[in-house]
């Protein structure tokens, strides 16, 4: 079988006289990948990155939420574990949050509970409440 390279085949290859040979390393780097689309490799994380949707609580769940903060509001320093739904900023959806600790004050005009430690708990996204003193 013959081609149009066989007489250029069996050869020696060619070193230049005038420019040194390239080390290894820097050779291999030219053939390493690049980010072509700065920022794609972010949207694909942040695109599968999953959110829960908001659970809407029936009547007897919000009947039950409102007897166990008028519990609470009856007890000064009950402790009490909250779980609420905080929007995600960036995309449809959001996560559950769980946080405990010793009630400082249930606003009912702000609809808004404070903890002790300074969290703040919206009423109107709290899905469970359990009071820990009772």
């Amino acid at each position: 079988m013959s081609g149009p390279y066989d007489d250029i085949l069996d050869l020696p290859h060619h070193v230049s006289t005038t420019h040194p040979p390239m080390p290894m390393a820097d050779r291999a780097a030219q053939f390493s990948p690049f980010a072509a689309l700065t920022g794609y490799d972010d949207a694909i994380r942040e695109t599968a990155r999953r959110t829960d949707r908001r659970v809407e609580p029936s009547e007897e769940v919000l009947a039950m939420l409102d007897q166990k903060l008028r519990l609470l509001a009856r007890q000064p320093g009950a402790a009490a574990r909250f779980t609420w739904f905080v929007p995600d900023g960036r995309k449809a959806g959001g996560a559950y949050v769980t946080a405990e600790g010793v009630v400082r004050r249930i606003d009912t005009d702000a609809r808004r509970v404070l903890l002790v430690d300074g969290t703040l708990i919206p009423l109107d996204d709290v899905l469970e409440i359990e009071v820990l003193d009772e």
